[in-house]
């Protein structure tokens, strides 16, 4: 049973997402704060966490900070799903930038929230049972393990990250467009005005630049999606 740590501090919202996704098969803790929040996340394992940005004592994106910029490889890839406010771009963009693996506006619903969930413990189980590693170049990824490497120095990768990086290496030299990126990474559909693959992607060439790595070793292809060059530089 996978384990998902629920922060919001609607507590009528959190009875009802708790009980409906305990119907589902989820073992679910549920904080009402940031403070909590971020205590039961550095100190049990999840597999997940479901986030709402309006927090007291830590809000959303405090506490997702604090998580992303620990040691623990355990607190850098834990998935995370930001609630936001319905229509509120600014919120998503920002969280996904702080290393939100997805999001969903409120009023959620239950069902398209068990479904992402899903997604994200299925997406981290094929890593899992994959194994093999796969390069491009001096890039390597480790599936079995959830870490990326860019010659042999660690590049700090978030679930999502690493699930985006993966497709672009299983298809290095070939443009993936964004439809392909969200279903195969994100295992979802792409929606209209959805930048997330475009967060994701800038993520991810910021983190491998501080390896060493070229700016256009992922080069974007105006209107078809994203490449990830064969370049050994």
């Amino acid at each position: 049973m996978s384990r998902i740590l629920l922060v919001d501090d609607d507590s009528e919202l959190t009875d009802l997402l708790q009980e409906y996704l305990s119907g589902e098969g989820f073992d679910v803790t549920v904080a009402n704060d940031g403070g909590t929040g971020l205590e039961l996340a550095q100190s049990e394992q999840f597999d997940a966490l479901v986030l709402d940005v309006m927090l007291p004592v830590h809000n959303g994106f405090d506490l997702l900070r604090k998580l992303r910029e620990e040691a623990s490889p355990s607190s850098r890839s834990l998935p995370v799903l930001m609630l936001t406010a319905k229509g509120d771009t600014v919120d998503r963009i920002v969280g996904l930038e702080m290393g939100a693996d997805d999001y969903l506006p409120k009023p959620c619903n239950p069902r398209e929230l068990a479904a992402r969930l899903r997604a994200v413990l299925r997406r981290g189980r094929i890593d899992t049972e994959e194994g093999d590693g796969l390069s491009s170049g001096p890039l390597r990824l480790l599936p079995s393990e959830h870490q990326g490497y860019w010659n042999d120095q660690l590049v700090p990768l978030t679930g999502a990250e690493f699930s985006v990086l993966k497709v672009l290496i299983q298809h290095a030299g070939e443009v993936v467009s964004k439809e392909v990126l969200t279903e195969n990474a994100l295992g979802r559909k792409l929606m209209p005005y959805d930048r997330s693959i475009d967060v994701h992607v800038s993520n991810i060439r910021k983190k491998l630049a501080e390896q060493g790595a070229s700016r256009d070793l992922i080069i974007n292809i105006r209107g078809a999606g994203y490449m990830l060059t064969q370049s050994t530089l």
